[in-house]
């Protein structure tokens, strides 16, 4: 590791090291989940003991340390006999009660070894529920689900003269075909699969067709999970071998839920399935990621997919993250996404107080913001802050609809300043939470042969992007973004530094946001209105970018972007598509640096750059 790396980390480290001379002074006592009545591979059901476990580690000191060991083999989880929790999950569909396996609420100085163990879990429900806890630890263990939300499809034959195909089904059975429409079957609920993921035999998600609606005109079960399939817009582009990914647009549970916690370490876990997101942490301060891969099981692996939404997912932590050595694939989003949620002002009370709103469906019920934390304004058409640099702090919030901040969507927040005149409920203005923003370190990763982006990052503090490869993300493979009038995730950035990464053949097709491989692109409805910028302080540096196509870098109403010893080669591998036929596409910039890079195919820059709303003066190529 670098010593720059090496200072960034230092704090987290600290923490980490210390925490058993701090606060756990204390020897560590060793318990193992087979003394709770149960033994590895014996299919009993372990969420009844996983109950029993909690329960005793609930009464044991909050000071002493505790390591569950478990005997390595097969545990089996099911929905009957777990715990029972109300939650509300950013980013989630806020489906309650939801059932939990190790619901980990209220407990300090835990560590939870699987010792290679895997975690097989049946039905709906959150393998690992992380609240209110303090040094929490999860490791050497593996996380299944017997029963995916997904179904796979293999084409075995094409018929372009009937228009058919044939294709088998994966995992066989628990599945029913009712008016020419695919349902996922058994364990407690059933799914329409109305939406498709194509792969290549290769594992690659097919080139230009993100999103295919599966909505064939006829299908018919011929014999056993096998199918024959007509009417179906894809089956011209099909070819043998081709799988599809079968799913919906539901995100119920994670497979692990942290919120309200501090310093928690996630060690060699591969996570291989969830209906949601593969982590999602919200509201919680120092979050360590060792090895923890949203991953398929090797490359003999039938199965093409993993998650239904993002591998990892930060919404309004602090302190830092770190996510390093995971592998990342098959995944039906992100591999990290890291942001705020902006609330909309919906009333103006009095010089000091407001009401505001929880906005996007999957982002509402859970804490927001704290008495002290620092705020600022911004109006959401230009996205530009209000009253130049001006912050306050919260004085006072309370829920409106609810009782308490758990399940409201509408807060009453009195600030110890007051704000600026120009916000009232007519116009269109949010506020952001400072406070609850982290540093971030991703680092040594592998992402490959996701749907829609790699790495996503909206925060003020700094972060750190290095040593990754990005091996054919279906859109962009790195996205600053911002938004407060879709999905009302904050924020900008100030200081990113993108270095010594590979990029292999991103951007195979096109969803939101992708207009280039790194894709500067904050959501700006009045950008010709906009003053002042958003983001800054990008570098982008010492990487390598394969690339069959020609956009490499676009950005919108930043001020600061260095672009240097990075070398840019042509892989040929697929035909050039995309709109965007310029390497550098500039909307409202300043302070532009391109200098010291190896262009395989030339560099011209009259053809290659373009600049829109910007001062060519702002931008310097060397």
């Amino acid at each position: 590791m670098r010593l720059h790396s090496l200072v960034f980390l230092l704090p987290f480290l600290l923490i980490l090291g210390c925490r058993s001379n701090v606060s756990s002074p204390r020897e560590e006592r060793i318990i193992s989940f087979e003394t709770f009545g149960i033994q590895p591979n014996s299919k009993k059901n372990a969420s009844i003991f996983a109950k029993k476990l909690i329960d005793s580690l609930q009464k044991i000191p909050a000071d002493e340390r505790v390591k569950v060991i478990f005997p390595k083999g097969r545990y089996d989880f099911y929905a009957t006999g777990s715990f029972t929790k109300e939650y509300y999950i950013s980013n989630h569909d806020q489906l309650n009660p939801k059932n939990v396996a190790f619901a980990l609420e209220n407990l300090e100085n835990i560590t939870i070894d699987g010792q290679g163990s895997e975690f097989i879990f049946h039905g709906r429900m959150i393998p690992f529920s992380i609240i209110k806890g303090e040094n929490i630890s999860l490791q050497n263990f593996s996380i299944d689900f017997e029963n995916p939300a997904f179904r796979q499809l293999t084409i075995l034959a094409v018929d372009e003269n009937k228009g058919e195909v044939t294709a088998s089904v994966f995992p066989e059975n628990n599945h029913v075909i009712e008016n020419h429409k695919f349902y996922r079957t058994g364990e407690s609920y059933e799914l329409n699969l109305f939406q498709a993921m194509p792969f290549r035999a290769d594992r690659r998600l097919a080139y230009q067709r993100s999103d295919v609606a599966f909505n064939p005109k006829e299908i018919e079960e011929i014999s056993p999970n096998q199918l024959r399939i007509k009417g179906w817009y894809q089956i011209p582009l099909t070819s043998v071998g081709e799988r599809f990914a079968l799913r919906s647009h539901k995100r119920p549970t994670p497979g692990i839920f942290i919120s309200q916690s501090k310093n928690t370490a996630v060690d060699n876990i591969q996570l291989h399935y969830a209906e949601g997101m593969g982590l999602l942490a919200q509201m919680s301060e120092n979050i360590f990621l060792d090895g923890f891969s949203v991953a398929l099981k090797g490359k003999d692996d039938p199965r093409y997919f993993t998650t239904q939404a993002d591998a990892t997912h930060f919404s309004a932590c602090k302190g830092v993250i770190v996510s390093k050595n995971g592998l990342y694939e098959g995944m039906a989003d992100d591999a990290i996404n890291v942001h705020g949620t902006y609330l909309k002002i919906i009333k103006r009370l009095d010089a000091k107080t407001i009401q505001a709103q929880y906005m996007h469906p999957q982002a509402w019920g859970f804490v927001w913001g704290e008495k002290g934390d620092e705020v600022q304004f911004l109006e959401s058409e230009k996205m530009e802050l209000l009253g130049g640099n001006f912050t306050t702090k919260i004085a006072s919030i309370y829920a409106v609809d609810q009782p308490r901040a758990f399940g409201a969507k509408v807060f009453e927040i009195t600030f110890e300043n007051e704000i600026p005149k120009v916000i009232n409920e007519k116009g269109k203005f949010s506020v952001e939470n400072l406070t609850w923003t982290p540093e971030v370190i991703f680092s040594n990763n592998v992402i490959r042969n996701n749907r829609a982006r790699g790495a996503l990052f909206s925060t003020p503090k700094k972060v750190i992007c290095e040593n990754n490869v990005f091996d054919h993300t279906h859109g962009t493979a790195i996205l600053l973004c911002g938004d407060s009038n879709g999905w009302y995730e904050t924020g900008a950035c100030r200081e990113v530094v993108i270095r010594n990464n590979q990029f292999i053949n991103a951007l195979t097709s096109n969803y939101q946001f992708t207009n280039a491989i790194i894709s500067i692109y904050p959501e700006i409805p009045n950008l010709e209105g906009q003053e002042k910028f958003f983001h800054s302080g990008i570098v982008i540096e010492n990487n390598t970018f394969e690339t069959f196509d020609q956009p490499i870098l676009y950005a919108k109403s930043t001020d600061g972007i260095v672009f240097r010893n990075n070398v840019i080669t042509h892989s040929g591998e697929f035909e050039p598509f995309h709109w965007n036929k310029h390497r550098f596409f500039f909307e409202k910039v300043k302070n532009v640096l391109i200098e010291k890079n190896q262009f395989e195919n030339g560099f011209n820059p009259e053809k290659d750059v373009r600049i829109e709303l910007s001062e060519e003066k702002g931008i310097q190529i060397k």
